[in-house]
């Protein structure tokens, strides 16, 4: 894995969202079918708007009690946490570390175009021992 090579190599294009008023109880079934950790929500023009993670729903509905049909804009994080597309990988995790966050948007002439996540990362390093592997 090339710490260099632009985050685009190794990031997720297909990004899964919901809308703001789907409920967090549909959201959180639509991240167990697709086995993900998160979602964009997007607006009606196709905009993302917010993120919705596996830790919000944790961190904002369970613990305070709040009721599975509450309305993902309500908890969504607005505050969008992003790299451009053409940052290299070892500067994607730093800012990672430094938000303490597993997911983050890439972000392209100022559009969401896809997303990288440690899940992301495992993979490529899994690829890269593979490759190691059996050209011994």
């Amino acid at each position: 894995m090339d710490m260099r090579a632009p985050i685009k190599v190794y990031m997720t294009r297909k990004l899964i969202g919901v809308t703001p008023d789907t409920t967090v109880q549909e959201a959180s079934k639509l991240m167990m079918e697709f086995d993900i950790g998160s979602l964009v929500v997007v607006d009606e023009k196709g905009n993302v708007i917010g993120f919705f993670t596996k830790s919000d729903i944790l961190r904002r509905v369970v613990v305070p009690g709040l009721p599975y049909d509450t309305p993902v804009k309500e908890i969504m994080t607005k505050e969008l946490i992003t790299v451009n597309s053409n940052t290299p990988l070892g500067e994607v995790l730093r800012e990672m570390a430094r938000y303490r966050i597993k997911h983050i948007l890439i972000e392209e002439e100022g559009k969401i175009i896809g997303i990288f996540t440690l899940s992301d990362l495992l993979g490529a390093s899994r690829r890269k021992l593979e490759t190691a592997i059996s050209t011994e």
